[in-house]
């Protein structure tokens, strides 16, 4: 067994905390082993001046990471799954999916308690094509202004005045420990979360087998489940950042269910599918729901 494992993370403080996280748990399921986290600056915490869909995307906030792998300089790395592009290159796999925190939006704001509460011409901060095509279907008298830099940035601004209000993924609030700051946590049924929102994902060298069995404890079933049945949907329409997309998942009573959607930016067009069967059919439920998103011309949406 090896006597070290180096994590490899982005340096925001949201990344490090959930790296920190990880190195907590192996140490705790094996006290025998060091375990040293490396932050690394990727291009997606560098380039903050445009919208992640025009400068390249998800892999923006994974490349550095991955060079780390391949170097030798790190053993695994540490994603939040909503930032892993639904094709890895050959090299590498997500060994291990972890227990997922809130998956839903946050509603923040100084002065309203919710997005139906603000008035017409009211400003919202967001740096996801997603939560703009929702927010514009569900309340079109809002405008949207882009919202980038990391969580503490983002609340900075809101609470300069900037934004009326702003929408960020729970998970991140909770963890950091600013669960306060919340006003609202968006229904995930109506405001449908990103593809792996609130999961942690491990990504590993595919010949890296001895790291592979070592963190497979880290590997929660249901989440797993749920999580690479969403990213079905995604990959299946060639979802990324540069598109409006969003599917969750749950596991209830050994009860499947999944809601996804397509739209345009503006919200103007918007597909949504549901569907539910048992736990075993998850795949299946998502290559349906899939399917039926491509009858309702999501295709037609997404210019695929």
């Amino acid at each position: 067994m090896k006597n070290l494992i180096r994590i490899a993370s982005r340096q925001s403080q949201l990344a490090l905390w959930q790296s920190n996280f990880i190195a907590d748990l192996i140490k705790k399921k094996y006290p025998q082993i060091n375990v040293e986290v490396i932050g690394f600056k990727t291009q997606g915490d560098i380039i903050l001046d445009q919208p992640l869909a025009e400068i390249g995307g998800k892999g923006l906030f994974i490349k550095e990471l991955e060079q780390a792998l391949l170097e030798d300089k790190a053993d695994i790395a540490v994603h939040s799954m909503k930032d892993v592009p639904m094709t890895l290159a050959d090299p590498f796999e997500i060994c291990a999916i972890t227990k997922r925190e809130n998956p839903t939006d946050a509603f923040i704001s100084n002065h309203y308690d919710n997005l139906q509460a603000l008035p017409p011409g009211s400003i919202i901060g967001t740096s996801s094509l997603r939560r703009q095509s929702l927010i514009h279907h569900l309340y079109p008298g809002l405008k949207i202004q882009t919202l980038r830099g990391n969580l503490q940035t983002r609340l900075s601004k809101l609470d300069d005045g900037q934004y009326d209000a702003i929408i960020l993924a729970s998970a991140g609030l909770i963890r950091l420990g600013l669960e306060s700051r919340i006003k609202t946590n968006m229904s995930a049924y109506d405001f449908i979360p990103a593809v792996g929102q609130g999961a942690l994902g491990i990504e590993v060298l595919k010949e890296n087998n001895s790291v592979i069995d070592l963190v497979d404890f880290l590997n929660n079933i249901d989440s797993r489940r749920c999580v690479e049945a969403e990213r079905i949907i995604s990959k299946s329409l060639a979802g990324s950042c540069t598109v409006p997309m969003g599917a969750h998942a749950i596991i209830d009573d050994n009860q499947f269910s999944m809601n996804a959607f397509v739209g345009t930016p503006d919200g103007e067009q918007m597909i949504i599918s549901r569907g539910k069967g048992e736990v075993f059919n998850s795949q299946k439920v998502a290559h349906d729901i899939c399917h039926d998103l491509i009858q309702q011309g999501a295709k037609e949406i997404l210019g695929i």
